[in-house]
């Protein structure tokens, strides 16, 4: 089995973000901001990165400037996320830029993608000084964003290191039968509830398309922390709107 983790929260500035110390050895820095540490206020209370929604433009620029500097970039590069297979390299990455995934192999350059239920995945290419950071909701799943990923990447999968952060877990995420019939990896990661909906584990289902990949178990870390409630991290189920955290990754050296 794929070793769950419970991912440690440290303060990075003065930012509380859970931490990725497994990939620090690789030479890379990256963390999954918490809801906490933001001047945000309301439903979007504090941490919010979510530029799309009615909190004030201000306080987003302002949070991100925060992740920023507890990250030690003088930025943080993104993309206009559209639920899709689409993967960005950074040598492309412009204003008008749109994708669910972000290839780096720049140094002390930021890359962040965020989220609010849906999987935020990391996947580091140690031999060709690669990472990714993907989102990966049930949209992004279907239509083959881990796979397109593995496939930019173009690199030994049997040396590919992934972490699934906090999402949404399987016994909160209601969907109807029109999603589970979107993706063949769906099925097994699901259970009948009420009626003709069901419970999906998304996060199962992403583990299950790395292993199709060859992505060996023992080099994916699945993180304990869940989004269930959006007490620690943004939950876009249990209340709307919401703000949208971020997994946040550089290149150290």
């Amino acid at each position: 089995m794929s070793p769950q983790v419970t991912l440690p929260i440290e303060l990075r500035g003065t930012l509380p973000v859970a931490t990725l110390p497994m990939f620090e050895r690789l030479g890379v820095e990256a963390f999954f901001t918490t809801r906490d540490g933001g001047v945000s206020s309301g439903e979007f209370a504090s941490l919010n990165l979510g530029s799309n929604g009615p909190d004030d433009p201000d306080h987003v620029r302002e949070n991100f400037r925060r992740v920023a500097t507890a990250i030690g970039s003088e930025s943080v590069r993104r993309v206009r996320q559209i639920h899709s297979a689409a993967v960005v390299h950074i040598d492309a990455l412009d204003e008008s830029a749109e994708g669910d995934a972000i290839i780096t192999n720049r140094v002390g350059e930021a890359v962040a993608l965020i989220v609010a239920d849906c999987a935020p995945l990391l996947l580091v290419d140690p031999a060709g000084h690669q990472l990714a950071v993907v989102h990966a909701g049930w949209r992004g799943l279907a239509a083959g964003v881990i796979e397109a990923t593995v496939n930019a990447l173009d690199a030994d999968v049997s040396q590919l290191h992934v972490a699934i952060g906090p999402a949404i877990s399987g016994d909160r995420y209601q969907v109807g039968p029109e999603v589970i019939a979107a993706s063949p990896y769906f099925a097994p990661h699901a259970r009948a509830d009420v009626g003709d909906r069901f419970m999906l584990d998304t996060r199962g289902a992403a583990l299950s398309i790395l292993e199709a990949l060859s992505v060996p178990r023992e080099n994916v870390s699945i993180s304990t922390q869940v989004t269930d409630g959006g007490a620690r991290f943004f939950s876009d189920r249990a209340a709307r709107p919401c703000g949208r955290f971020a997994l946040v990754a550089k290149w150290q050296s």
